[in-house]
């Protein structure tokens, strides 16, 4: 299965559509009448659909186990045709647009089965995906919002070319992959003075948004949140505690992380931590998401 160890827990919601066609319209007085031999077809069919969406995972191989928390099946019977729509949520990692699908296969496979002895023009006409929500596909505009972005790499050894520079360089592949594009990239010595004149020039220069990784521990040598705090007109203790529980459930040594968020001004500050793994954590645990933010600006002007 893929790998979804690196994605949030989000609200899921998924509807499918699946018709089934019959060959006489006495099929359908049937269906409604309730005299179809095998018994009562749609209150039949819609609990096989509700098992089939509660075990999709046994069915399909890449399906991902998950908690199916809502599921509703209704149907819309026309003159020759039953449409069957599922919806379908959860509160996971992953979408639940193939347990809808699935779920909608099986009640019209089972609506065949049981019509098949008084039809033999019975067909299951359409199976497909309506609508989806939740997810990384809800924040897919980030390109549009057409972002100033500026990485800094705090860092002593790096600066000093004693180490490359591997957490600015995953921050910057991630932004590349939302469509965001960092124009400003430099790397600097952990001290405040440095910190501080890099991101006010940044500022002067109307960049969106600054990230910085690195001096977000606990060393001596540690000051990033000391340069950054002072300067924050509104610091976003939200989207700081997202990061922290987001690691915190990777490993226990993400609660020494002083990660910080705020703005200066209407510039996003983001100070992540300087390890590889948790500057890519980080950014998986805040990113889209965090893009609404430029949305939500009173006043805010992109059009650059």
């Amino acid at each position: 299965m893929v790998d979804i160890t690196h994605k949030i827990t989000t609200q899921r919601t998924a509807t499918a559509l699946a018709i089934v066609k019959v060959g006489n319209p006495a099929t359908i007085q049937a269906i409604k009448d309730k005299t179809v031999p095998k018994g009562d077809v749609l209150e039949v069919a819609r609990t096989a659909g509700l098992f089939a969406v509660k075990n999709t995972s046994n069915a399909i191989p890449d399906c991902h186990p998950l908690p199916i928390e809502f599921t509703a099946i209704s149907y819309e019977i026309l003159e020759m045709e039953i449409h069957i729509e599922i919806t379908v949520k959860t509160i996971y990692k992953t979408g639940v647009e193939v347990e809808a699908m699935h779920g909608a296969s099986i009640v019209a496979l089972t609506m065949y089965d049981m019509l098949k002895p008084i039809d033999k023009n019975v067909e299951i006409s359409t199976v497909k995906l309506l609508h989806k929500k939740g997810g990384k596909s809800d924040f897919n505009d980030a390109k549009s919002l057409n972002l100033e972005v500026a990485v800094i790499v705090c860092s002593d050894s790096v600066s000093k070319g004693k180490k490359e520079d591997k957490a600015g360089k995953v921050i910057t592949s991630k932004l590349n992959t939302l469509g965001l594009e960092v124009a400003n990239y430099i790397i600097i010595p952990d001290e405040l003075t440095e910190i501080q004149s890099a991101v006010n020039q940044f500022n002067k220069d109307k960049i969106d948004l600054i990230i910085l990784t690195g001096g977000t521990g606990l060393s001596n040598r540690d000051i990033t949140p000391e340069a950054i705090i002072p300067m924050l007109d509104r610091r976003i203790p939200g989207i700081e505690e997202a990061i922290r529980s987001y690691g915190q459930n990777r490993t226990p040594y993400a609660m020494l992380s002083r990660s910080v968020v705020g703005f200066i001004g209407s510039t996003l500050v983001i100070a992540l931590p300087g390890s590889t793994n948790g500057a890519s954590e980080s950014m998986d645990a805040i990113f889209p998401a965090v893009l609404h933010l430029f949305k939500i600006l009173n006043g805010f002007n992109h059009g650059k």
